[in-house]
């Protein structure tokens, strides 16, 4: 049986209220440039508090490959590269994966914490020592033709053999030896940090970018906001996110919030990253469709922001920034599409480690075989009318259908309807009873009001009625009113053997 869909727990009582909607207020922090750097609190059960993950991170290092400056000019875009911190990753590598098609970006997201002041500590409760590892990790693969980009993100938790190695604080010499992959940052920086994924992925890395999260809000209030759009209220009670269903411009301080809650839903770590990879589609769309590329002006400010907490491999330059931004000029949320590493187990473990997240060695393999090989990895769809975004995807309901009228085959009508658009139909519609329905009756357990919703978004007018104890299938009386099933589509629809989203599925119609 599914997992009940619950509505969001109220808000804790020391819950922050809602920021403004105004992206960039002046004199804001933000606006300054000094305190309203992008930092944020996690928080967990308890009181104990983590930084937040992969999203703020990523997507100031993906941006950076976005704002290629295209149409820039050299003289500008060369200033810029003289700022950015350099680490050498490839150093002495020997025995690489050989290269494919296209071009390999590992972005990494470290913690900062060792960057910000007591006060900011305090206020973004960022408390405790820094842990000097990577907090995200993910494979950002440009096509050859450069019509597309495919992020994978990585597990920081995923098992992994780190290669031999000498430690870069101790000098020590160490054998191979199994480890959760974030912690390669820590033993050896960003060349061990390559080998490992290489030697995980099989994938030849070209470019490394590494950033933290301390210039996250400044860059989205650069940028104006970010919009997002949302099919059912999001709360938490931990980082202060209150957005209710609909359409939101989001400032710096309400896109970290969005980015790092893990407690709207019992879904945690899952839709958080769903979430993050909705904002990432965003952040590439409103790069690429508000003029920032073509306004000089607007380019340096947005583009400064976003290097100076970059630091990138010697071979990142002036050159490949122009290329990249050349490329990119036409690029819409339709050109990226996002994953992440099929998993075989999510809390498999292992000892002196603990709890690690397994890869899937078939699917994974396959996956990054697609990158070497330069093929895409979200399937080709049809042309479709435009879908509603819901709550819950039409292949998680399960539907009941029943005929309220005196009308012959109603029942399979829109029982057929229901399950063309993605609904799990019984594919044995009932009778209704006796009389004629005038309207048609979506009863459901209020358990799993979500699902309800989602369903009578595909049956427009239709009415809603609860029934305690009715359990996860929801039953649809066809009433004399119905018309039409309208198309409806999740918020997250992983599509395909490797469960991909375009950019352009997850941003707002």
């Amino acid at each position: 049986m599914p997992t009940p869909h619950r509505s969001p727990r109220p808000p804790h009582p020391r819950t922050a209220p809602p920021q403004r909607r105004s992206a960039r207020q002046p004199g804001s922090a933000a606006a300054r440039g000094g305190k309203g750097g992008a930092k944020g609190r996690g928080g967990r059960p308890g009181g104990r508090r983590t930084p937040p993950r992969w999203g703020m991170r990523v997507a100031t290092g993906l941006s950076v490959l976005v704002l290629g400056a295209s149409g820039i000019g050299h003289a500008v875009v060369s200033g810029l590269e003289g700022g950015i911190d350099r680490v050498d990753p490839f150093k002495d590598m020997k025995n690489r994966p050989r290269g494919g098609h296209g071009m390999n970006f590992l972005l990494v997201g470290t913690d900062g914490r060792d960057k910000i002041t007591a006060q900011e500590k305090k206020e973004y409760r960022l408390g405790g020592a820094p842990c000097h590892c990577t907090d995200t990790l993910m494979l950002v693969h440009l096509s050859a033709d450069r019509q597309r980009a495919s992020v994978v993100s990585l597990p920081r938790d995923s098992y992994a053999e780190i290669p031999e190695h000498t430690d870069r604080t101790t000098g020590e010499k160490h054998e191979a030896h199994p480890v959760k992959l974030n912690a390669a940052y820590a033993e050896g920086g960003p060349q061990l940090t390559v080998r490992t994924v290489e030697q995980l992925t099989g994938v030849k890395i070209d470019h490394y970018l590494e950033a933290d999260f301390t210039s996250f809000m400044k860059t989205v209030d650069a940028l104006g906001g970010v919009e997002i759009c949302t099919a059912k209220p999001l709360k938490d009670s931990y980082t202060g996110l209150d957005l209710p269903a609909g359409t939101h411009e989001l400032n710096g301080g309400q896109a970290l919030q969005y980015v790092r809650s893990r407690h709207v839903d019992g879904a945690a770590d899952l839709s958080r990253m769903q979430r993050q990879q909705r904002f990432m589609a965003a952040l590439v769309g409103r790069v690429t469709g508000s003029g920032v590329l073509m306004n000089p002006v607007k380019f340096r400010e947005v583009a400064s922001t976003m290097l100076d907490a970059v630091r990138a491999d010697r071979g990142f330059g002036t050159e490949e920034m122009l290329e990249l931004g050349k490329a990119m000029r036409g690029f819409t949320p339709a050109s990226s599409e996002f994953t992440s590493v099929p998993l075989e187990e999510e809390s498999h473990e292992v000892k002196g480690i603990g709890s690690t997240v397994k890869w899937d060695p078939d699917r994974s393999t396959a996956l990054f075989a697609a990158l070497r090989e330069d093929k895409p990895l979200a399937p080709a769809l049809p042309e479709q009318p435009e879908a509603k975004p819901v709550a819950v995807a039409p292949e998680q309901i399960k539907v009941q259908v029943y005929n309220g009228t005196s009308k012959d085959g109603l029942g399979q009508e829109v029982d057929k309807a229901l399950r063309g658009t993605g609904f799990d139909t019984t594919r044995a519609p009932l009778n209704g009873g006796a009389g004629d329905l005038g309207r048609t009756r979506i009863s459901y357990d209020p358990r799993w009001d979500r699902s309800a919703k989602s369903l009578a978004a595909a049956l427009p007018g239709s009415e809603l009625v609860a029934v305690k104890g009715q359990g996860a299938m929801m039953k649809v009386t066809a009433g004399s009113d119905f018309t039409e099933v309208r198309r409806v589509k999740s918020e997250n629809p992983g599509k395909g053997e490797f469960e991909t989203v375009t950019g352009d599925q997850v941003v707002c119609p």
